[in-house]
């Protein structure tokens, strides 16, 4: 059922002059109180053995998606932040860079070392997976941190299935299941 809600509340947008593809626009999962409710348990759902003691998402859409599915998996959450723009000091950073994203980008991305350690099994979460170079890193954290990653978790997956299977990430839906842009 949710995710036929999914779908049905799912846009393309387009981001304006300059652009040249359309982009994917969540606003209308996040509206609605019962689709919201249900994100966080549906996706920490599909580990349901993982036990995590630890949720680490990738800001921005992930500083929303990781607390509910934080809150649902009985763990703790962590943020993810890009090396980008101006941010406050989180602390001793572990930082990793990614392979190039899908627009052939590199990104640092870091997380606050102090609050990672050996006891840790991590479950790592975002909304989109296309090339998986964010999780990718922080897969690599993770482990740098001898922290255990225990799977990764996404609304969408379109990334290859080789690069889902060695991140152990599963979905609620594919890039086929939503209308064409």
């Amino acid at each position: 059922m949710l995710n036929r809600r999914l779908i049905e509340l799912f846009q393309w947008a387009d981001p304006g002059p300059g652009s040249s593809h359309l982009v994917s626009d969540l606003t209308g999962w996040w509206r609605e109180a019962d689709t919201l409710a249900a994100v966080g348990p549906a996706l920490a759902g599909l580990h349901p053995d993982a036990r995590p003691t630890v949720v680490i998402a990738p800001e921005v859409t992930g500083l929303l998606l990781g607390p509910l599915v934080a809150v649902a998996a009985g763990a703790g959450f962590l943020p993810a932040y890009r090396a980008d723009g101006e941010r406050r000091r989180i602390g001793p950073t572990r930082w990793a860079e990614t392979a190039p994203d899908h627009r052939g980008q590199r990104l640092r991305i870091a997380v606050d070392g102090r609050r990672l350690g050996p006891d840790d099994r991590v479950l790592l979460v975002d909304d989109w997976v296309d090339t998986g170079a964010q999780l990718d890193a922080l897969h690599r954290l993770v482990t740098d941190a001898a922290a255990e990653p225990v799977g990764a978790v996404a609304l969408v997956s379109t990334c290859p299935p080789v690069v889902a299977e060695r991140l152990r990430l599963r979905a609620l839906l594919t890039g086929d299941q939503l209308p064409d842009a």
